[in-house]
């Protein structure tokens, strides 16, 4: 299977979508779908693939926002972690209240803490990543980490939000991320990339430098 990945930065706080691509099938699946469903689908059309599933980091409006116009046109699952629908499910908690008039989703595929998920030819390992959120995820396959909100290059993701704790934070990062090889290349939701092995070099927070 030939794998690619690729990114659009969109919405008021540049949000990471990431597309990854089966290029055997044309499959592929959306992670965070910010806004601007319509330029997600003209791109998708254009590159003549076919959508599988969307794969949700966490609830927060700027992860979300495309969904429900997304789905008019290709009514594909969406995935989030079993711990998120509260957030999902509220306005206010996920801050879409403060942008629009508020918006909301409830019709989640909910997911486990390591459950492996076989879509597209992809085989995803579902880790529970709280601490910016009470259920966010990351998504582990094919040598790549999608970290959302949890990890970003040298810093992480801020835990002063509706169900946020640094506490929570660090300890997912040291169960769950920190075990994965150095040479794992980490997609955050906001800015660039990086790897596990220059967090684990680099990263102030990792030291308790919050």
């Amino acid at each position: 299977m030939k794998l690619a990945i690729r990114m659009m930065v969109l919405g008021p706080v540049q949000t990471n979508c990431f597309f990854l691509i089966n290029e055997d099938t044309k499959e592929v699946l959306i992670i965070d779908p910010a806004d601007r469903a319509q330029k997600i689908i003209e791109w998708i059309n254009s590159e003549g693939l076919k959508p599988v599933a969307i794969l949700l980091t966490h609830g927060h409006f700027d992860h979300i926002m495309g969904i429900q116009d997304f789905r008019k046109v290709y009514d594909v699952p969406v995935y989030a972690g079993e711990r998120e629908a509260a957030l999902l499910q509220d306005a206010h908690w996920n801050q879409s209240d403060i942008y629009t008039n508020g918006y909301t989703f409830s019709d989640a595929v909910y997911v486990k803490d390591g459950e492996m998920l076989h879509i597209a030819g992809f085989d995803i390992q579902v880790f529970f990543t709280p601490g910016h959120t009470p259920g966010g995820l990351s998504l582990y396959g094919e040598g790549v980490v999608f970290s959302g909100d949890t990890l970003f290059r040298y810093s992480v993701g801020r835990t002063d939000l509706y169900g946020g704790s640094s506490k929570t934070l660090l300890h997912s990062l040291e169960t769950k991320l920190m075990t994965l090889p150095d040479n794992t290349l980490v997609l955050p939701g906001h800015g660039p990339a990086t790897s596990i092995g220059d967090e684990r070099r680099g990263n102030p927070f990792l030291d308790g430098g919050w």
